[in-house]
């Protein structure tokens, strides 16, 4: 099985699931080759496991039709029984060609149907998603496959270096900085518990209005951030909790991470870990939004160890039973074989 992987995204929590899946195909025997923007800093995490090629493909520009060109010798060179595109704009880019089996994977909710004119099936990471583009009109075949995580306990950073004390209650924030993510509503919640430090892992465009709630609000002294990080479980390692406070989530990579890394996880009830999540099983659950009801949440497992260990141990069950790297590689390697088996 030969696959060839499309993908224009920048950095996130989907691409750290792009990351796995094309390691984990790999040990699986898959052969891959992978077009994908220039200068990823998670470039490196596949090249073991993946032919790479770079390019940018800009819809109204001259250098598209010489990407395409180029996208057309790696096919003719490689001859992919399938061809995935991730999300969309290597959608658009998706050949018209009936000899590959061409999906798209979609980690959000799509707006529209357009950019999918030369896919056969559409991978979507949750039932509501599928729902979506039923409701949109897509009459070709859906299938439903979640993400996994490679996340597992490592050693942790050094609570110096985040000038943390160590016996600290750290609450650990990681995500791109956009304000679907809800990152303010975690500092104004953060602020209501005592004693409590926020570690903010990540970057993006509202990193400076998240800066500047922090000095308003008074808390220079127990948030820190610690930028974009390509391997960000040392944090979590080093953390006490992992919160999700996003408004908007189908089901980010973020939703499993806390529990790869061992730690008690709280979320908002946003539609991705709505789905994944059992409130007081394996999360605390609260509404999206309620910066009280948040803050709750950590006061409870900052005073409670045992609490802490029962979400834990909830988490790490949910993963085995559910969301496993076998099971959702699996999935993924019956998709292919039912759809090159039409051929």
């Amino acid at each position: 099985m030969k696959v060839m992987h499309i993908h224009f995204g920048k950095e996130g929590g989907a691409e750290r699931f792009f990351v796995n899946l094309v390691n984990a195909l790999h040990d699986r025997g898959i052969e891959q080759r992978a077009l994908i923007r220039p200068d990823r800093s998670w470039r490196k995490d596949i090249e073991g496991s993946a032919t790479i090629y770079e390019g940018v493909f800009r819809r109204i520009s001259l250098s598209r039709f010489l990407l395409k060109w180029r996208m057309n010798r790696i096919l003719h060179d490689f001859k992919p029984d399938v061809i995935m595109a991730w999300q969309l704009r290597a959608s658009r880019f998706m050949p018209a060609r009936a000899k590959f089996f061409r999906i798209s994977r979609l980690g959000d909710y799509p707006e529209h149907l357009g950019y999918y004119t030369n896919v056969e099936t559409l991978v979507c990471i949750t039932p509501d998603i599928a729902t979506k583009v039923r409701e949109l009109g897509w009459k070709r075949d859906v299938e439903v496959i979640a993400n996994f995580t490679r996340a597992k306990p490592i050693a942790p950073v050094d609570r110096a270096s985040m000038q943390t004390p160590a016996d600290a209650f750290v609450v650990v924030g990681m995500g791109r900085f956009a304000k679907r993510k809800g990152f303010d509503g975690l500092i104004r919640a953060v602020k209501k518990v005592e004693g409590t430090y926020l570690w903010l892992v990540g970057d993006g465009p509202e990193r400076a209005q998240l800066e500047q709630l922090t000095d308003e609000l008074g808390m220079r002294d127990r948030v820190r951030f610690a930028g974009w990080q390509t391997n960000a479980y040392g944090f979590l390692a080093a953390g006490d909790v992992f919160a999700i406070n996003s408004s908007h989530e189908p089901l980010g990579n973020v939703c499993f991470e806390g529990w790869g890394a061992g730690k008690p996880t709280i979320s908002a009830r946003a539609e991705g870990p709505s789905w994944v999540m059992t409130d007081e099983s394996d999360a605390l659950m609260v509404d999206c939004g309620d910066d009280d009801g948040l803050a709750d949440a950590i006061r409870r497992l900052r005073d409670d160890a045992v609490l802490r260990e029962r979400l834990s141990a909830g988490g790490r069950e949910t993963l085995r039973t559910r969301f496993s790297e076998k099971a959702i590689t699996d999935a993924y390697l019956d998709l292919f074989a039912r759809g090159t088996a039409k051929r």
